[in-house]
């Protein structure tokens, strides 16, 4: 894990905030020179701190009306890799620990798309669904851990 000082930490916090702030305003908004927050931006991502840059979007907005989350119990991994590949409802897909193996958010305009979507990963596992009414959480600003000093 990278030495992260307060600098960097700042630079996080602004680029989570506004991934479009040209590097003059983000060094103007943690007290750098434009070249010296280029190259901490630039360390950054070389270190895979920083991983992409990109727009975030209403799926509502989109036309879906619906979200949920699908759990997936046990399957083959790759089957599971060619359903999410062939699959664009679904926003994000976690292979985790535990009774399922899989989380997969979905995102669909109606129950009848929802039934659909959740038939085709019943084919490769047990699914339990539950549809997400809010989310008053998401997209969290993170930062590094703070450190704790030596007792």
């Amino acid at each position: 894990m990278p030495d992260f000082d307060s600098y960097d930490t700042r630079i996080l916090a602004e680029l989570q905030a506004d991934a479009r702030l040209t590097m003059a305003e983000l060094g103007r908004r943690v007290h750098l020179s434009q070249p010296a927050v280029t190259e901490r931006v630039r360390k950054l991502e070389a270190a895979g701190v920083i991983t992409g840059y990109r727009a975030t979007v209403s799926l509502a907005a989109l036309g879906y009306g619906i979200r949920a989350l699908v759990r997936v119990g046990r399957c083959e991994y790759a089957a599971m890799q060619r359903l999410i590949d062939a699959t664009p409802e679904i926003a994000s897909a976690w292979n985790v620990t535990g009774e399922d193996s899989w989380i997969c958010e979905i995102a669909v305009v109606d129950v009848a798309h929802l039934d659909r979507v959740v038939n085709a990963l019943w084919t490769l596992g047990q699914t339990s669904t539950s549809i997400i009414l809010r989310a008053p959480c998401e997209h969290r600003l993170m930062l590094p851990p703070r450190r704790e000093p030596p007792p």
